[in-house]
């Protein structure tokens, strides 16, 4: 979208928009409740919208997706730019192989198939294994995880129905590939991990009272369910009793089938970590780490020596070993010291793997059994790398590339020769040469230094007029590295710019770095987008008629936020499935499990003050002019409640003095993100697109 040529009619749009009238929005029906804290009584007008349930939330996200979809419509580039979406989207996409039993079994999808089918190989001969497009006709029952026997002629898989997060598994037989007992339901975070042949471990909670996608669900357990039995007679491994409530509880089995290790949390910050012995009936199960203060793992085990990743006292991560025997962290060796840069080591083919996040892009190093370096592993560019995992026994390994310009292309690597070979790369209606992406560091409120990359065009001017998105996240310890997206990549190909800051909160530089963005830090994160913004206009990269801002998640709170302490800041705001009630985030499903982050408004009255002070949904104003605003959402997200949603635009549409539309997308028959079939990830994506540049006065599209 070369969009110099339309300057001279740019304000003429501009202008003609702002004079367009107020759309005229649902009255949403105020029910006044009031709640105390700490003696201060907050007003909530729109609690009623929390019932997910009841015939006057269906009723009204009728008429708000009514509305959006009849402003979306009228918007002359949508269907262009859904044309595009659905030509760039349309190539053949792999994952890596991987071998269980005698088979090699791989993902794939053929370019607009809404879900991944999995194949697989045997004496040059391929068939189908398992097609979840033939789970639902609109492709929204999708597969979340597939788990092998060790001989691997036993397989069970979980699916998704409408994005929720509860789970059904069903056992099969993997040579047959017909189901073998009665389908388990009602599984709610959790793997699925074998021991033999006997029957595998999941984790799931007490179905809840009331609505199964917003009523509170917060004491996890870990069951052993023994093949040829009833669910109701699974056997409770750990998290039965008062003394072991945990929000979050996951059991593994180790690849030499020797242990059973757990680990239990009581938020997404900290674990515990147990390990038992599976070889001798009724053994114990043993604790190494008894507190919720560091992240620990298990990455491997030789025997009874055994190979921990943890950040106790190492905020960057390292690994360690001890002894089954002596597993607590007094007997611990060091094997990977910490260093610099944050640590997420792999296993594979006998060797192991550190790969480095060096201000949010990989360097991956490898070392062999005695924990000495053998030197790095050279990349194709600069960007993002995931894989380097095997079986101890398995010498052919896979690892992914990607960047933000570049769709993921998949390695074979020899651990041996230490050599890469290219194994698979994508044909796309994308030239990804055409473009480049760029680090700057740029100088937040209290002068800490934050980096962004930003990808756009080769030779593009720098004229404050090029359409921008900026996307942020800033929480719970994850980091935003370079990868590809079809829909930006059409936001680019297009002549946009996209921005991505990495904020505080995230865990681009470790611990420290999450840390500086949580509970009373969490206005840093605000702050360092806020920065960010500041800088791609300062640059004349863009200008605030020009500007969005992106986020799903805790991403939809920064965006909420940030449009809430500065509504004059940017043109568009997408929040996305957002955490937008801050006093109530964790009367919800899994919400309270979110308080290493962001605390509670029970917590004390200086965190409920903290709290209420950026709550988006508290801090709407009367009279102010607030940007576009498109909140997206789902009827069936049971991670973060549509219900923060709802009241948000409920807020927004009655306050807003701007001649901005505020609208709100509600996806039905959908959920949080994962599992969303393409058809539906299409449309939004268009929908997003065209809202923003509509916004921005730009309704012409490029061929």
């Amino acid at each position: 979208m070369n969009i110099t040529y339309l300057l001279p009619f740019l304000l003429l749009i501009l202008s003609s928009q702002s004079q367009m009238p107020k759309l005229d929005y649902p009255i949403t029906e105020k029910k006044k409740v009031t709640d105390t804290y700490f003696g201060v009584e907050v007003v909530d007008n729109y609690r009623w919208l929390e019932d997910d349930r009841s015939k006057e939330t269906a009723q009204w996200v009728e008429q708000q997706n009514k509305l959006t979809f009849g402003f979306l419509n009228q918007i002359p580039i949508r269907e262009q730019l859904r044309d595009r979406l659905e030509k760039v989207w349309n190539y053949e996409k792999v994952s890596a192989p991987f071998k269980r039993g005698d088979y090699t079994y791989y993902y794939k999808n053929d370019g607009l198939q809404n879900q991944y089918v999995i194949y697989r190989e045997k004496d040059g001969n391929t068939d189908l294994f398992l097609d979840p497009n033939t789970f639902s006709e609109d492709g929204t029952v999708s597969l979340t995880s597939l788990s092998f026997s060790d001989d691997g002629t036993l397989a069970a898989y979980s699916i998704s129905e409408g994005g929720s997060d509860w789970r059904k598994v069903i056992v099969i037989d993997a040579l047959t590939k017909e189901a073998i007992e009665d389908t388990l339901v009602d599984i709610k975070f959790s793997g699925v991990s074998w021991r033999g042949n006997e029957g595998f471990y999941y984790s799931s909670y007490d179905k809840p009272e009331g609505s199964e996608l917003s009523a509170m669900t917060d004491h996890h357990k870990l069951y052993f369910h023994k093949l040829g039995t009833s669910q109701k007679e699974d056997q409770v491994i750990f998290g039965n009793l008062p003394s072991e409530k945990n929000r979050y509880v996951w059991g593994g089995v180790s690849d030499d089938s020797r242990f059973l290790i757990i680990s239990a949390s009581v938020s997404t910050s900290g674990n515990k970590l147990f390990i038992k012995d599976l070889r001798e009936e009724n053994s114990p199960i043993i604790t190494i780490v008894d507190d919720y203060l560091s992240d620990n793992y298990i990455l491997h085990n030789e025997g009874d020596l055994l190979y921990l990743v943890t950040n106790r006292n190492a905020p960057n991560k390292k690994v360690v070993t001890a002894s089954f025997q002596q597993p607590q962290e007094e007997f611990w060796q060091e094997f990977i010291a910490e260093t610099e840069h944050v640590l997420t080591p792999s296993f594979g083919g006998g060797f192991f793997f550190a790969n480095y996040m060096i201000d949010a892009i990989s360097k991956v190093y490898q070392f062999d059994a005695d924990g000495k370096s053998l030197g790095q592993i050279k990349l194709p560019g600069v960007g993002s790398s995931g894989g380097f995992s095997s079986k101890k026994e398995e010498k052919d390994m896979y690892y992914q590339f990607t960047n933000y310009h570049t769709p993921g292309v998949i390695y074979k690597y020899n651990p041996d020769k230490q050599e890469s070979e290219l194994y698979w790369s994508p044909t796309i209606d994308f030239k990804s040469d055409d473009f480049v992406s760029k680090q700057v560091f740029y100088t937040s409120k209290d002068g800490t230094k934050v980096p962004m990359i930003i990808t756009h065009k080769k030779g593009i001017e720098y004229n404050g007029t090029n359409p921008t998105i900026l996307y942020g996240y800033g929480g719970f310890n994850v980091s935003l590295t370079p990868s590809f997206s079809i829909s930006r990549a059409v936001w680019i190909e297009q002549g946009g710019v996209y921005a991505v800051a990495n904020l505080r909160g995230g865990g681009e530089y470790g611990k420290k770095w999450h840390d500086a963005g949580t509970k009373m830090n969490k206005q840093n994160v605000f702050d360092d987008f806020i920065a960010a913004a500041e800088y791609l206009k300062n640059e004349n990269i863009t200008s605030t008629n020009f500007l969005a801002i992106d986020g799903r998640s805790n991403g939809g709170l920064l965006v909420g936020a940030t449009i809430t302490q500065r509504p004059d800041l940017v043109k568009v705001a997408l929040p996305g499935v957002g955490v937008l009630d801050m006093l109530r985030y964790h009367k919800f499903t899994a919400g309270a499990g979110w308080a290493y982050d962001y605390g509670t408004s029970d917590d004390s009255k200086e965190m409920f003050e903290y709290l209420k002070a950026y709550s988006p949904v508290h801090n709407v104003s009367e009279g102010v002019l607030y940007p576009a605003t498109l909140v997206t959402t789902a009827d069936h997200d049971d991670r973060v409640v549509p219900a923060h949603s709802f009241k948000f635009i409920a807020e927004l549409q009655e306050k807003n003095q701007s001649q901005n539309p505020v609208l709100i997308r509600i996806e039905t028959n959908s959920g949080h993100g994962a599992g969303t079939p393409v058809n539906k990830l299409i449309d939004q994506s268009a929908d997003i697109m065209a809202f923003t540049l509509y916004n921005m006065g730009i309704e012409n599209f490029k061929d």
